[in-house]
């Protein structure tokens, strides 16, 4: 954090939320905060509501371990743990670890809870929403751009659920009354709805990157922006299907080659990456991210807060020239074995110096994200596989020598999706079910789930869901479990 002041905002914006927490009964019927600052009068004041969304972002990030209860950065891990990308230690026993690997997770004992996570920053978000659109005491330009932020963070925080769960409770206002007798909305609905608060984000979001007061133009690329609304709306035109609108927003992006632009493979993950569309700013102190805390693997060995390497199948995938494979993987030789890790993050020492943001949304997925559109139709395999094209040429590959069938390309990026963005925000775990391949890699003889779990083990295409936890389902009689729990 960069000023006193902007300390002090966040600091008020993070115990209105902890109070928040503590009232919560369920998380789809949420009592307001009580606090001396409230939805009454933190509207009022240019500084505490633009400390609402601060105090968003600071919780994000905000972690005690990887099963931390409010933080959604350990998703990497416990979806790459779910699909094909990571490899638990065979001396491992921790319960939240291994219903994540073998997917067995049983509803009466999930940890962490995504669903609760998650529920909390929808609360906070609509009552920013609702308070926002009532108040008339805040500097308009402060305004706009809080409201573009709010409106965006529930778009990400219904990306995130509709991927995880399915269908899900679309819960948009803090009324109680409303929400305790709300049940799951049908998937595309949801998706409407991301669509439609991202549209609207978009359109009055800055276009330059802002500091903790909303005003001010920095060169940190903490906050969203219109751009990351951009992206993000071209992530779920893709995800649902609308090619020409997938590609017509990753090229909103990449078009804007004067602030974005594919910079060296070892520049990607530094603090205001060229490649950096959205970052989030670590608030522990000491710490650059938790990624590197997470997937470097100590000397000392495998197991407890190193639980993990990276799988066959994933260091399998790269092609023998790709230079991903050695820039953004390393090893370790522990007792004549070794063990390969995630290396994008590498700053995993206590008080080194602030050299590494966690990565959100970011330049090198927009391409892919074309490059699918354009394949299903938006433009043809031709200029589909120029986008192809950009990204293995920035991993020192050379050009795509293939097929030009549809199907051929597709596959393609699909493969380049893999080994471009594995480990990140659970990218291959929605890839595996939203191209209806998840069966194929998850179930078949002698695939991921005998790896996993050993002869005889077989998989369930249920288990692409997450279940939803038992305290929830009794707290709720209007929801109702994922089918296979």
């Amino acid at each position: 954090m960069k000023s006193n002041k902007y300390l002090v905002i966040t600091g008020i914006i993070y115990m209105v939320f902890l109070f928040g927490n503590a009232s919560c009964k369920k998380l789809v019927d949420v009592s307001a905060p009580v606090t001396s600052i409230n939805g009454d009068n933190v509207y009022d004041n240019d500084a505490t509501a633009a400390a609402v969304l601060t105090g968003m972002y600071t919780n994000m990030v905000n972690y005690n371990n990887l099963g931390s209860a409010i933080s959604l950065l350990s998703i990497s891990f416990y979806a790459g743990m779910s699909a094909d990308e990571l490899t638990l230690f065979s001396g491992e026993n921790d319960l939240s670890y291994t219903q994540f690997y073998t997917n067995t997770l049983a509803s009466a004992n999930i940890n962490p809870d995504f669903w609760s996570i998650l529920y909390q920053m929808a609360y906070v978000a609509n009552a920013a929403i609702e308070g926002l659109n009532a108040t008339s005491g805040l500097t308009p330009a402060v305004k706009q751009q809080a409201l573009g932020e709010a409106l965006f963070m529930r778009a990400f925080i219904y990306f995130y659920l509709v991927n995880l769960y399915g269908d899900v409770p679309l819960v948009l206002t803090t009324d109680y009354k409303l929400n305790a007798v709300i049940t799951r909305t049908p998937q595309a609905q949801v998706w409407q709805q991301i669509i439609m608060d991202l549209t609207s984000a978009e359109s009055i979001l800055s276009p330059n990157y802002l500091d903790g007061t909303l005003e001010n133009t920095v060169n940190q690329r903490f906050r969203p922006t219109k751009w990351a609304a951009a992206a993000l709306l071209a992530r779920a035109y893709l995800y649902t299907g609308a090619w020409d609108n997938a590609a017509a927003w990753a090229d909103t992006v990449i078009s804007n080659s004067s602030l974005f632009a594919l910079g060296p493979l070892n520049t990607t993950f530094l603090t205001n990456s060229t490649e950096a569309i959205w970052q989030l700013q670590p608030v522990q102190f000491g710490w650059n991210t938790l990624d590197a805390q997470t997937f470097i693997i100590p000397s000392s060995g495998l197991g407890g807060n190193w639980p993990v390497y990276l799988s066959p199948p994933l260091l399998n995938a790269f092609e023998p020239t790709d230079q991903r494979r050695t820039t953004w993987v390393d090893s370790i030789n522990l007792n004549g074995t070794y063990y390969y890790y995630p290396y994008k993050y590498r700053s995993d020492s206590l008080d080194a110096p602030v050299t590494e943001y966690e990565m959100v949304l970011r330049l090198g997925e927009q391409f892919l994200i074309r490059a699918e559109a354009e394949a299903n139709g938006a433009g043809g395999t031709g200029p589909a596989v120029q986008d192809l094209n950009s990204i293995r040429a920035r991993a020192g590959l050379g050009p795509y020598n293939g097929s030009m069938a549809v199907d051929s390309v597709l596959q393609a990026i699909y493969h380049e999706r893999q080994v471009e963005l594995f480990t990140e925000w659970g990218h291959r775990w929605f890839d595996l079910k939203r191209t209806a391949t998840i069966n194929s890699v998850m179930g078949s003889p002698g695939n991921v789930c005998i790896e996993k779990s050993g002869p005889g083990s077989s998989w369930s295409p249920e288990w692409q869901w997450y279940p939803i936890a038992l305290s929830q389902l009794r707290l709720d009689p209007y929801l109702v479990q994922n089918p296979g729990y």
